[in-house]
């Protein structure tokens, strides 16, 4: 899907392309592509590496035209992996501005509400290039409060389990913060490239700049507290997932035992075998109630030990 929007106090659709509007491209189709390869002239070689989910954050320039590629945050729909991130790739020169990506993001319609809302002035392609930065730095955040959450859900129920699942699903939500902590520091790597760029530094809103920074590397700092307490409670419930079936083993063989009192005494009573109680008219409920007595003993035992 391809969508035009005019800067002016805030984004706003427009029906076509105009000099110096961005062009915002989502799972383009090969109508599209054709568009944006032919009519704006879009390098064919920028197109295909944002095709490769694997890419890193970058920054070229060749022929006049920058090609800068950051991660945003996405929600997987796949619930193996519940939080990843995809690559957005930023292709700009002179009044062509486009920004490609081949996955629906939450990102971009609320960068685009939140410029309307607050009735933001994009002044240039590097000033959108840092707002959008700054928006994905802030989404990062609020998919990293979602993982706190399903942290949070997953250690209460690792309380009172005895099953892998729950490790299972912290092992996920690790995966999603290995992607978050490696696309941030290339997200980081990128801006102080674009920081550091000699004909454009002196034309940043520093305001701006700072901002991008903070929330950066807030969302660097959040990442990896997550992933070490992360880290340490799977060690820790591990060991409490083996502590509860050694808990649940014990009461079992304590079980198992009381229950081979009965079966033992019954099994000596009743071999063909002459016994001094075979003619005795009260022998059998002799036999149970020594039975359950000595079961009831043993269970004693076992509960003030500790063992039951």
């Amino acid at each position: 899907m391809i969508s035009f929007w005019k800067r002016d106090i805030g984004l706003h659709p427009t029906a076509e392309w105009e000099p110096y509007c961005w062009v915002n491209v989502e799972n383009p189709t090969n109508e599209e592509k054709r568009y944006l390869l032919d009519e704006l002239g879009v390098p064919d070689a920028f197109y295909n590496d944002i095709e490769d989910v694997d890419e890193r954050p970058r920054i070229e320039y060749e022929n006049g035209w920058f090609f800068i590629l950051m991660r945003l945050p996405y929600k997987n729909t796949d619930l193996k992996i519940p939080y990843t991130t995809v690559p957005l790739g930023i292709i700009f020169k002179d009044e062509v501005f486009v920004s490609i990506s081949f996955y629906r993001c939450e990102v971009i319609p609320d960068f685009i509400q939140f410029s309307v809302r607050k009735g933001i002035l994009i002044k240039d392609h590097f000033d959108q290039v840092l707002r959008i930065m700054l928006s994905s730095s802030v989404w990062f955040l609020k998919y990293l409060k979602q993982i706190n959450n399903d942290i949070k859900e997953a250690e209460n129920q690792l309380e009172r389990s005895i099953r892998n699942e729950e490790l299972q699903d912290l092992l996920r939500i690790e995966k999603s913060l290995v992607f978050f902590t490696t696309s941030l520091k290339g997200n980081d790597i990128l801006l102080h490239r674009i920081k550091n760029l000699r004909s454009y530094r002196d034309t940043y809103n520093p305001e701006l700049l700072e901002d991008v920074e903070i929330e950066l590397r807030q969302a660097q700092e959040t990442t990896s507290v997550y992933s070490d307490i992360l880290s340490g409670m799977m060690d820790a419930y591990a060991s409490v997932i083996s502590n509860n079936l050694n808990i649940v083993m014990k009461r079992l063989t304590s079980i198992s035992i009381v229950l081979m009192i009965p079966t033992l005494i019954a099994s000596f009573y009743g071999m063909n075998v002459p016994n001094n109680m075979e003619t005795h008219p009260w022998a059998f409920g002799a036999i149970v109630i020594a039975s359950i007595t000595i079961s009831v003993f043993a269970l004693l035992i076992f509960m003030r030990k500790k063992w039951y």
